[in-house]
């Protein structure tokens, strides 16, 4: 299921730059786009504030049909401090801004996109992602209760994924 992962995560980091080319991060004194996905940073990584942090959760197979269908749930944890220049006081206005820019690249059209295998694209090593056969599609985004811990705003969402686990995949 690692294609259909990897492939969700780019469509997703994608699609939110298209909606807030702004929304960067720092990791490892390098600026990012702002998602990440946890089981790809080292450990000691902390969660970062402004920014979306995917993590795989419950996965389910359903192998009745030619190739089985596989559902993962990808959790996104969030949060905000608020800035600095007002205080932290517009911090609930900065949650509401990240909650839209998730519905508008989770919700919008196409909810799918061509499952890719991306081994060796990584890493500018110049190797292009190659197309794979199948599709890998999601339901609408689900928020769960906004928290706060201290003076921070904290939020986890979650999309469902699906794909079909294709012959010879991981």
């Amino acid at each position: 299921m690692q294609n259909a992962k990897d492939t969700f995560y780019v469509t997703l980091r994608d699609r939110l730059a298209a909606v807030n080319p702004t929304r960067t991060m720092v990791v490892r004194e390098v600026i990012r786009s702002g998602v990440l996905v946890a089981e790809n940073e080292l450990g000691s990584a902390m969660e970062p504030v402004n920014a979306f942090c995917l993590h795989w959760a419950e996965m389910s197979a359903n192998a009745a049909g030619e190739m089985p269908l596989v559902a993962l749930r990808c959790e996104i944890q969030y949060a905000t401090d608020g800035s600095a220049a007002s205080g932290g006081m517009d911090r609930g206005r900065l949650m509401a801004a990240m909650d839209a820019e998730l519905i508008a690249a989770v919700n919008a059209a196409p909810q799918n996109t061509m499952k890719m295998n991306y081994v060796g694209a990584a890493g500018g090593s110049g190797v292009a992602a190659v197309a794979m056969g199948t599709n890998v599609f999601w339901g609408d985004v689900s928020f769960g209760p906004l928290t706060t811990k201290d003076e921070r705003l904290e939020r986890m969402a979650t999309v469902e994924v699906f794909a079909y686990q294709e012959a010879g995949e991981l």
